[in-house]
């Protein structure tokens, strides 16, 4: 009856996990050690640490909406993980092309979640620029979700394995 079925890649949640804790740990040094506001270079005229906060999602979008947004994207990211895990469910363990960039999305959204639960905004810290062009300020979780996000985006345009299965 079960010898049918295949390992499927629930397994992967172990690398969101490990984001989540990754991003938690990295805020809480943040809130430890960095100023607010307060460039601190780490490669000069590329590369700062610099505590800020996002009330919004991306580019801060909805940043000054009043509160409410920070429940709407907490839900739509739990809504979005749940599907991306259900997702896994039914992937292949070793399909790592698929695995990969769902638990890299999942990982990152609920660490955002976290930080707008606990302290009702998005904790960033990293800043890149170049002269005076800045890069709008991010965190580990971000960087899991786009990574994720992009991944998701080239595998599922490039894997002709799959269609032709």
């Amino acid at each position: 009856m079960f010898a049918d079925r295949k390992p499927n890649a629930l397994a992967w949640l172990w690398l969101s996990l490990a984001i989540i804790v990754f991003d938690q740990l990295s805020k809480q040094w943040v809130l430890r050690t960095l100023p607010e506001y307060t460039p601190v270079a780490v490669i000069p005229h590329f590369w700062n640490w610099f505590r800020s906060y996002n009330n919004g999602a991306a580019f801060s979008f909805l940043d000054k909406a009043g509160g409410w947004q920070i429940w709407l994207f907490s839900g739509l990211a739990i809504v979005i993980s749940a599907l991306l895990a259900s997702w896994l469910r039914k992937a292949r363990r070793n399909d790592w092309r698929q695995a990969l960039p769902y638990a890299l999305v999942i990982g990152g959204a609920l660490g955002n979640v976290i930080d707008r639960i606990l302290h009702g905004h998005v904790i960033d810290f990293i800043q890149w620029y170049a002269g005076s062009y800045y890069w709008p300020s991010f965190n580990i979780a971000d960087s899991a979700i786009v990574v994720g996000a992009v991944g998701i985006a080239l595998f599922s345009m490039f894997d002709t394995k799959k269609a032709q299965d």
